[in-house]
C-alpha cells in the first residue's frame, strides 16, 4: 500500500520554490506580494444525507491562486487526506503550471476531505451537487473552471455541470473541463496528463542522448496519469518493470505487459496479484535500478527520508509536488534529471483549456488535432525550460519555476492595482 509518509506542509514547500525562482528573478517585494499568496480562499461545509439516513458534514475548499492571466483553473480532489493548506498548495503550482505551458489561466483548485472508496454513487452524486452549490458564486467558464482530480472523474464533472446549469437555467458545458464527450467534453482529455508526461520524457531523453526504447521504467500511481504515461512508453519500447496503485506494487525485471495490467486494474481495481509478478514493498519500489522513475500519486512521497535511495536516471513527474525541496537538493547532488511536476504533468491542463475553447466556440476538433497541438505545446514549453537550465545553470524545478512565475509577473506589472 501506497502510504508514505507526508512529512513536510505542501503549501510551505510550495512559498519555498516560488521564493527561490523570484531569487532568480530579482522580483521585487511589491510583485511578491501580489502574485505569492492566493488571491481568494473559501471553505464551506458540506452537509449530505448518507444511504442509511443520517447527515454527514464534510469539509471542502475552493481556492483561486490567481487570476491575473486569465480564469482560475485547477481539478476537485476526493481524499481523506485533503487539508486547506494542500488545496492552496496545488492551486499556486497551477498558476505557474498555466504559465509555463502558455496558456490564459490562473491556478485553482478545489478538494473535499472524504473517502470516496467507502461512498455510494449516491452519497458521491448528493456530495458533489451540494458542495456545487456552495462553491456555485465563484466558479464560472469566465471566472474559475473546475476539472478531474484524484478520485473524480467525468462523472464528477457532469454532475457539477448540470447542478451549475440547472441554477443558470441553460446549459453551460464550459463551467467545467474531463467532461463526457456527450456532454461537450474534448477528445483526448482522459489521456491528456499522461500523453504529456510522455512528450516530456521523451524530450529528456533527447536531451540526455537516452534511447526510450530499451528503457527500464518504474511508475509509482497506478491511476490515470500513470497507467497513461506506462502505456504510452510500453507502446514506444520501453520496458516498465514496476508499477504500484494504493493497494500494492507489482514487478518483474523483464517487464510487465501494461495492456494487460491495464486490463486487470479495470476489471480487479488494484495491480496487487498480477500473473507473472511478484509482490515488493513502496520503498522497494522507489529504489529499483531504472532509467525513469514517474511518480504518479500524492505529494511528497519522495523526501529527505528516502530520495538517497532513488537509483532513477530521470524522475518524471506525473503527480504534483512528488518531490520535497530536500528531496530534490539531494537527488541534485546525485545528478539525477528531474523533469518538474509544473512542466511534467501540465498535459492536463492544456488539454483542459482546448476542451473550453471547444466549448466557448461550439466547435470540436478530431482526436488527433488534440494530440498534435498537445504535443507542440509540451515540447515547446520543454525547450523554454531547458533553455533557463541551461542558460542560467540552475536546475530544471526552479527553471520551470522562473519561466512560469516570470509570465505571472510580467503580466501583474503591466495590469497595475485597481483601484
Amino acid at each position: 500500500m501506497l502510504t508514505t509518509k507526508l512529512v513536510d506542509n505542501a503549501y510551505e514547500l510550495a512559498l519555498e520554490n516560488f521564493d527561490a525562482a523570484a531569487d532568480v528573478l530579482g522580483l521585487d517585494n511589491d510583485t511578491r506580494e501580489m502574485i505569492k499568496y492566493p488571491e481568494r480562499v473559501l471553505t464551506v461545509t458540506v452537509p449530505v444525507r448518507m444511504d442509511d439516513g443520517h447527515i454527514h458534514r464534510f469539509e471542502a475548499y475552493r481556492v483561486q491562486h490567481s487570476q491575473v492571466r486569465g480564469p482560475a483553473k485547477g481539478g476537485i480532489r476526493y481524499h481523506p487526506q485533503v487539508t486547506l493548506d494542500e488545496v492552496k498548495a496545488l492551486a499556486t503550482w497551477m498558476t505557474w503550471k498555466c504559465a509555463v505551458v502558455n496558456i490564459p489561466f490562473g491556478g485553482g483548485k478545489g478538494g473535499i476531505t472524504c473517502d470516496p472508496k467507502h461512498m455510494s454513487k449516491g452519497e458521491l452524486e448528493r456530495m458533489t451537487r451540494r458542495y456545487t452549490s456552495a462553491i456555485l458564486p465563484i466558479i464560472g467558464p469566465e471566472q474559475d473552471i473546475p476539472a478531474p482530480d484524484v478520485y473524480t472523474n467525468s462523472q464528477t464533472m457532469a454532475w457539477i455541470m448540470d447542478t451549475y446549469s440547472m441554477t443558470k437555467g441553460y446549459p453551460i458545458p464550459g463551467v467545467v473541463t474531463g467532461k463526457p464527450i456527450c456532454l461537450g467534453g474534448s477528445l483526448g482529455r482522459n489521456e491528456a496528463t499522461g500523453r504529456g508526461v510522455f512528450y516530456t520524457t521523451q524530450c529528456a531523453c533527447e536531451h540526455l542522448g537516452m534511447e526510450l526504447k530499451g528503457s527500464t521504467v518504474v511508475v509509482q500511481g497506478f491511476g490515470n496519469a500513470g497507467s497513461i504515461a506506462a502505456q504510452l512508453l510500453y507502446e514506444a519500447g520501453a520496458k516498465v518493470i514496476a508499477v504500484s496503485d494504493s493497494a500494492g506494487c507489482v514487478y518483474n525485471r523483464n517487464g510487465l505487459n501494461i495492456p494487460e495490467l491495464m486490463h486487470m486494474k479495470a476489471l480487479c481495481g488494484h495491480v496487487e496479484g498480477f500473473p507473472e509478478s511478484e509482490p515488493i514493498s513502496p520503498a522497494e519500489l522507489l529504489a529499483l535500478e531504472c532509467d525513469i522513475l514517474v511518480p504518479s500519486a500524492l505529494e511528497n512521497m519522495v523526501n529527505a527520508e528516502n530520495a538517497g535511495t532513488l537509483r532513477a536516471k530521470i524522475v518524471a513527474e506525473a503527480a504534483n509536488g512528488p518531490l520535497t525541496p530536500a528531496a530534490d537538493r539531494i537527488l541534485e547532488s546525485k545528478g539525477t534529471y528531474v523533469i518538474p511536476d509544473i512542466l511534467c504533468n501540465a498535459g492536463g491542463v492544456t488539454v483542459s483549456y482546448f476542451e473550453w475553447v471547444q466549448d466557448e466556440q461550439h466547435l470540436f476538433w478530431e482526436a488527433q488535432d488534440v494530440y498534435d497541438r498537445l504535443e507542440r505545446v509540451m515540447k515547446t514549453a520543454f525547450r523554454d525550460v531547458l533553455k533557463i537550465h541551461l542558460d542560467r545553470t540552475i536546475p530544471m524545478r526552479t527553471a520551470a519555476n522562473v519561466l512560469g512565475i516570470g509570465r505571472v509577473a510580467e503580466a501583474v506589472q503591466i495590469r497595475g492595482i485597481y483601484p
